[in-house]
């Protein structure tokens, strides 16, 4: 079997096998593209008259939303600009919850509560992200696919590659005649198409397997030079506690928003035990992640504490950092604003297309095959 003969047959095999996930992967995340400027329609729930008074403290925005959802674990609570609502997030992983309550910052007064898991984009996410499927086995399959698809996209270009110079510019182009019949079309289609969108559907590719596995995710920070740690670390505190009639936390908000009042958000997380300190991810740019700064705080004393991991302050991130902190803004196409979003819309769209004129192809070969004998 010669190497072009092999490439075909893992190509085909490979094809046919994470044919229909990679279908649906792609058609979610497609429809995931806009999911910002879609919700952004009808979220004026979230806005409020601002008023000349104190917002309301992180302990007590906890309390008045623990009152609503008693029996479920807060996992933060966001706090934004004088006329955004307070949300505080729920989030359980067993069984699975996760929800939002949001809170007049002045009055406290329960605006409305969201439920994350329910709702268009959130079937979606699941699809994409596990094919509707039990997390434990669709997280696998779909991470599997996506693998094997890296595979079928470079075993696709080398297919594409002509032997002979002078027939290059039949690989580039749609040349139909009225003549020219399905099976040509389809085949062109299939080829053409996958051609030009193979880079991108690459990067989109190794961008989600990155998410989707830790060990390649350390490899590629390594291999770019990475000194730190590529998970994320909560520090300890340092300092004691003093009194128990002050909460140092209740006063952290006020002092970031006087500090930074340009971010767009401050998402604060509550500490888990009593040696942990508190972390805010502060979110200085709309719709993208990588550059938010993941700050941390002594529980005690709101003394500010280093992290040896890659999420801590962005201006203290190198080259191999910023790269791990780029991915997922990378895979949605939010690193190029909305014309990067749109990118990864139709990339999406047309990578969704390969498996539908592959199957076709190999149908119409075997197909042949039959009609033959």
């Amino acid at each position: 079997m010669t190497f072009k003969k092999f490439t075909f047959q893992l190509h085909k095999i490979l094809g046919l096998a994470t044919g229909i996930v990679v279908f649906i992967v792609a058609i979610t995340g497609c429809c995931w593209a806009f999911k910002e400027e879609i919700e952004s329609l009808y979220n004026d729930y979230k806005k409020v008259t601002p008023q000349d008074q104190p917002i309301l403290t992180p302990n007590k925005a906890r309390e008045l939303a623990e009152a609503h959802f008693p029996n479920n674990t807060v996992h933060g609570t966001i706090f934004k600009k004088a006329d955004d609502a307070i949300e505080v997030i729920f989030y359980d992983a067993e069984p699975e919850f996760y929800q939002s309550v949001f809170l007049n910052p002045y009055s406290g007064e329960i605006i409305q509560v969201d439920n994350h898991l329910t709702g268009f984009f959130a079937f979606v996410l699941k699809g994409h992200m596990r094919l509707w499927l039990p997390k434990e086995i669709g997280e696998q399959v779909v991470g599997v696919s996506v693998l094997l698809f890296i595979l079928i996209i470079i075993s696709g270009f080398i297919l594409w590659l002509p032997k002979k110079r002078k027939n290059l510019k039949q690989r580039l182009k749609f040349d139909w005649k009225k003549t020219t019949r399905w099976k040509r079309k389809n085949f062109d289609l299939h080829t053409v198409v996958g051609f030009y969108i193979c880079s991108f559907a690459l990067i989109l590719a190794f961008t989600g397997s990155m998410i989707s596995y830790n060990w390649l995710k350390y490899v590629v920070y390594k291999s770019t030079g990475g000194e730190k740690e590529a998970r994320f670390i909560i520090p300890e505190n340092k300092g004691e506690a003093t009194t128990k009639d002050v909460v140092p936390m209740d006063f952290l908000i006020v002092k970031l928003l006087e500090e930074s009042p340009e971010a767009e958000s401050y998402e604060l997380h509550y500490p888990k035990t009593k040696e942990e300190s508190i972390y805010v991810e502060v979110s200085n740019s709309e719709g993208l992640f990588y550059n938010s700064d993941f700050r941390f705080f002594d529980q005690n004393t709101l003394e500010e504490l280093e992290t040896s991991s890659i999420y801590g302050k962005y201006k203290n991130a190198k080259i191999a950092d910023k790269i791990q902190r780029m991915n997922y803004d990378i895979h949605i196409g939010a690193i190029g604003g909305i014309a990067g979003k749109i990118i990864a819309f139709i990339i999406s769209l047309l990578t969704a297309t390969l498996p539908v004129t592959g199957i076709l192809l190999w149908y119409g070969r075997n197909y042949k095959k039959k009609k033959q004998h």
